[in-house]
């Protein structure tokens, strides 16, 4: 009887380790990169296509390592996940859980990038990101993880091939955290689009009065 029970089970234990796995491998984009607009009138949009020249101000949102700078240095195996699957996670100030889930990645070993969320642009980032502005927030390659949840997370980051204990080299160094909005300079198309100052003309020199026209009228 209870074997029976067990081969009954076994189909939707399969099941739901299918749905975990297509979630976390879905071909999704690993790094989205948001552009936050500032139009000439003051109104401000965002979207993941970069503005054309001479728009207004504009910031770009650091949404994902993309196995850059925190997969530097690391072990070939590890070097490899962490480029197939990069996790960068996302925090604030004062936020418990934000500091339980940095520690869960950094006494795994795992590399991962860290954004900061603390200005109204990072919000308004962080909600077109996830959908909403609860933190901590991070993501695996494409699967999204909303709140910290230690067996969930560890859950994760076993289907995607993380070590359960570090093999991180004493040398390696995480990437300092970032804000997750960096406001960039503005552009220079618009400035060189405005004409330039006229150069100053020079007075033209006014003759002296001749003795015979003391008056200087010119005929």
């Amino acid at each position: 009887m209870k074997s029976n029970a067990m081969k009954s089970l076994a189909p939707h234990a399969l099941a739901a380790l299918a749905v975990l796995a297509g979630g976390l491998f879905s071909p999704l984009a690993q790094a989205q990169q948001v552009y936050r607009i500032v139009g000439p009138d003051g109104k401000v949009t965002f979207s993941d296509q970069p503005p054309p020249a001479a728009t207004g101000r504009v910031s770009t949102a650091n949404t994902g390592s993309g196995g850059g700078s925190a997969s530097t240095g690391l072990p070939f195996e590890l070097r490899q996940i962490a480029s197939k699957y990069p996790v960068t996670l996302y925090t604030s100030d004062n936020c418990g859980p934000c500091g339980s889930a940095r520690a869960l990645l950094t006494n795994r070993g795992v590399p991962f990038s860290e954004r900061t969320v603390s200005t109204s642009e990072d919000v308004q980032a962080l909600q077109r990101l996830s959908g909403d502005a609860s933190l901590p927030f991070a993501t695996i390659g494409g699967q999204q993880l909303k709140g910290f949840s230690d067996a969930e997370w560890t859950q994760f980051l076993n289907a995607a091939g993380y070590p359960q204990t570090s093999t991180l080299p004493a040398s390696y160094r995480r990437p300092a955290a970032t804000p997750l909005v960096t406001v960039s300079a503005p552009t220079t198309a618009s400035a060189a689009a405005r004409p330039a100052a006229a150069a100053p003309v020079a007075p033209t020199p006014v003759a002296p009065p001749q003795e015979d026209n003391p008056a200087g009228i010119k005929f």
